[in-house]
C-alpha cells in the first residue's frame, strides 16, 4: 500500500520525510515484521525490534523519538481508530460481506468447522485485525456487537430468521439435546434445547450462504451454563447432583431463559437470582442481590432444584469473596 493512502485513510500526519513510499503488509506484532511492512505500534516499546526486523513506516500515537529518519514516521491521534480505518479499508478492497448476530449464535459458530471463507471472529481489535487483513477474497464474516465495535464494518447484514422446522428434537434434558439435522443424527450434545432455536438461524445462514460446514461435539458456551453442585457449592461432574447452578453473564437473556425454565422444568423448585439492576422486583422465587456474596446467602437461605443466577459467570464459585453480614454474624453468635 502507498504511503499516500495510508495517510489519508488513517488521518495520519507524517513528521518526517522518508525515502520510503509504499509497503509491501501492514503488521502488528514487532516479531512478525519482515523488510517493506509498516507497524502499527499499539506497543511503543516494540518499535526498536519492529525497526531491527525491517520496518518501512511506523503508526503511532504517543510522543516518540525518531530513531531513523528514512523510513515513515506518522502520527496519528489514535492508534485503534487508525487501524479501524485500515481495516474498513481492506473489507471494501476484498469484497467482504459481513452479518451480525448475538454471542449466543456467535459462540455456536466458533464450534462449528467451516470453509475457510466463512469467519466467526473474536477476540481484541489486534486479532480481528490479523484475521481480517489476511482474510479471502469474497469471504464472509460474522460478529458480534457486543463483543466486536461495530465501526469497523461499512455494510452490515442481519442474520435471516427461520421457521424454526431444520433441526428435529428426539430427546432431550434440560441441558443435552439429541437431535436430527440434515438427516444425521446428533446423540447426546452438551447443548441445552434452549440454544437450538439459535442454533437454527445459524445453520440457516450457511446454507443460505451455499457454505459447507460441519458439526462436532458442542461444549459449553458460558450462556444458560449448568454447573452441577454439592450442599457446599463445591463444583460436581455433570450429571452427578440435583442441585444446579445455572450461570448467565447476559442480563439481556433473563426473559427468554426465565420462560423456557418455567415451561421444562415445571415440576422444579427454581431461584431466579438476578442484578438489582435487572429492572425485577423481588417476589416468589425471585431474589436481587448488590454484592456477590449475597448471592451466596440467597442459596444457602433457599430449597431449590435450579438456580439461575444473572450477571456473573461460574467463576465465582472458586472466587474469594469478602464474609457477608450474615457469616459475619454467625461467627461472633458462636464464639459467646
Amino acid at each position: 500500500m502507498r504511503l499516500e493512502n495510508i495517510l489519508a485513510l488513517t488521518y495520519g500526519r507524517l513528521i518526517n520525510e522518508p525515502f520510503v513510499n509504499s509497503f509491501e503488509n501492514i503488521v502488528f506484532e514487532a516479531s512478525k515484521i519482515k523488510r517493506g511492512d509498516l507497524f502499527i505500534a499499539f506497543d511503543d516499546k516494540a518499535i526498536p525490534t519492529a525497526l531491527q526486523n525491517g520496518a518501512y513506516g511506523v503508526i503511532f500515537e504517543r510522543p516518540t523519538q525518531i530513531s531513523d529518519n528514512e523510513i515513515a514516521w506518522i502520527k496519528v491521534s489514535n492508534v485503534e481508530d487508525a487501524l479501524k480505518r485500515l481495516l474498513r479499508f481492506r473489507l471494501i478492497e476484498k469484497e467482504v460481506v459481513v452479518y451480525e448476530c448475538n454471542e449466543i449464535i456467535l459462540k455456536l459458530a466458533l464450534q462449528i468447522i467451516t470453509e475457510s471463507n466463512f469467519i466467526a471472529l473474536h477476540g481484541d481489535i489486534q486479532s480481528i485485525a490479523k484475521t481480517i487483513w489476511h482474510v479471502e477474497h469474497k469471504s464472509t464474516l460474522l460478529f458480534c456487537p457486543a463483543l466486536t465495535p461495530k465501526d469497523i464494518f461499512t455494510t452490515i447484514k442481519s442474520v435471516p430468521k427461520t421457521d424454526g422446522e431444520s433441526i428435529m428434537i428426539m430427546e432431550q434434558t434440560l441441558f443435552e439435546t439429541s437431535f436430527v439435522y440434515d438427516s444425521v443424527f446428533y446423540e447426546r450434545q452438551l447443548l441445552s434445547p434452549f440454544f437450538i432455536p439459535y442454533l437454527e438461524e445459524l445453520l440457516c445462514l450457511l446454507k443460505m450462504l451455499k457454505i459447507n460446514f460441519r458439526l462436532k461435539k458442542f461444549t459449553p458456551i458460558e450462556h444458560f451454563e449448568a454447573v452441577f453442585t454439592n450442599k457446599k457449592f463445591e463444583i460436581k461432574e455433570f450429571g452427578t447432583s440435583d442441585k444446579v447452578l445455572i450461570f448467565e453473564p447476559n442480563a439481556s437473556l433473563i426473559e427468554s431463559e426465565i420462560v423456557f425454565l418455567q415451561k421444562q422444568a415445571n415440576w422444579a423448585k427454581i431461584l431466579f437470582i438476578l442484578p438489582h439492576a435487572s429492572g425485577y422486583e423481588e417476589k416468589d422465587n425471585i431474589f436481587l442481590y448488590c454484592k456477590e456474596y449475597e448471592i451466596f446467602n440467597i442459596l444457602h437461605g433457599n430449597h431449590f432444584h435450579f438456580a439461575l443466577i444473572v450477571g456473573v459467570n461460574k467463576n465465582i464459585l472458586t472466587k474469594k469473596l469478602p464474609i457477608s453480614p450474615i457469616q459475619t454474624q454467625l461467627t461472633l453468635n458462636l464464639s459467646y
